[in-house]
């Protein structure tokens, strides 16, 4: 009964951020679904306590950004072609995204994630660097680097830096 309640409490505290990083990692529900599965599984398996809540939750992301890439990596999605030119859903509001979360999401993956876990997680580039295992300066450039990509994107102003 224990393992349930701990898991619940995860479901509850983590899954939305699982389930954000997977769907601007995969941009596909049913695989957001797969992974989400996953990263839960894994997450009861493991035997290892975790030393703080905020350990925990960096242990979450990490296994969630890893089984991301390993599914994009899949023998199965390289031999896979898209559904291009299939018709739109019935319904107008389905599948469609506001422009900034079409412009991060058109992002390469190295600037989503640092995007995503700056803006969307509230993580600083220190703490950003130990999720990603990148240096802390790297982590600084490539959220410039993604900002300066957004704001040609989306057509926005100098801002004087």
């Amino acid at each position: 009964m224990v393992e349930e309640a701990r898991l619940a409490r995860a479901i509850e505290e983590y899954g939305d951020t699982v389930q954000r990083i997977c769907l601007v990692h995969l941009k596909n529900q049913q695989d957001t679904q797969d992974i989400f599965q996953t990263v839960f599984l894994k997450y009861t398996l493991r035997r290892e306590p975790f030393h703080s809540p905020a350990h925990e939750k960096a242990w979450i992301i990490q296994v969630t950004l890893n089984a991301c890439r390993e599914l994009l990596k899949s023998f199965f999605r390289s031999r896979t072609q898209p559904l291009e030119g299939l018709p739109e859903p019935a319904d107008p509001g389905a599948g469609v995204y506001s422009p900034v979360l079409e412009a991060v999401l058109a992002l390469p993956q190295k600037y989503r994630d640092v995007i995503y876990l700056h803006y969307y997680e509230g993580y600083s580039a220190p703490e950003i660097g130990v999720i990603l295992r990148k240096n802390t300066n790297t982590v600084y450039t490539l959220l410039a680097r993604a900002r300066d990509r957004l704001k040609q994107e989306l057509g926005g102003e100098d801002d004087g830096r």
